[in-house]
């Protein structure tokens, strides 16, 4: 059964904004020559990557609620310029909408169980998808979704 982490998209306000950020990525990694693989520097590395890389995904909190997904590719630990630890959570450069379940604010990352992750929104949610996320918000806050 994979591990997940969990994260907070920190000043990012939606799922389209981060794809928004992510495609950035993409295109200034192209023009770089670089491989096109999504990045988020962490300053500890998780003990349990052999858990993580057996099919886990990075899992973004988006205004309070956990809100999207990417699939973890590999994590590479390296020092800094000043010599200070850090991580490297690679992952695959899509975006993966996904049930919106409130989360409180937490500092860093934590680990998420396979049996505690949202579905993903798939075809058959995808009117809830294509929602302005102020009114997905206020429809969920209201017991409606």
């Amino acid at each position: 059964m994979p591990l997940h982490l969990i994260k907070l998209a920190v000043g990012c306000e939606s799922v389209k904004e981060l794809k928004s950020w992510v495609a950035q990525r993409m295109l200034t990694a192209k023009q770089k020559g670089l491989p096109r693989r999504h990045i988020h520097i962490t300053r500890m590395t998780p003990k349990r990557g052999e858990e993580l890389l057996a099919g886990g995904s990075l899992y973004w909190v988006i205004r309070g609620e956990i809100a999207a997904r990417e699939k973890l590719i590999a994590i590479e630990p390296f020092r800094d310029r000043d010599g200070i630890g850090r991580c490297r959570l690679v992952m695959q450069p899509k975006v993966i909408a996904v049930a919106p379940r409130p989360m409180r604010p937490f500092q860093g990352w934590r680990y998420l169980t396979e049996d505690a992750v949202p579905p993903d929104l798939g075809k058959a949610a995808a009117s809830i998808a294509a929602m302005p996320e102020p009114l997905r918000r206020e429809l969920r806050d209201l017991g409606l979704l």
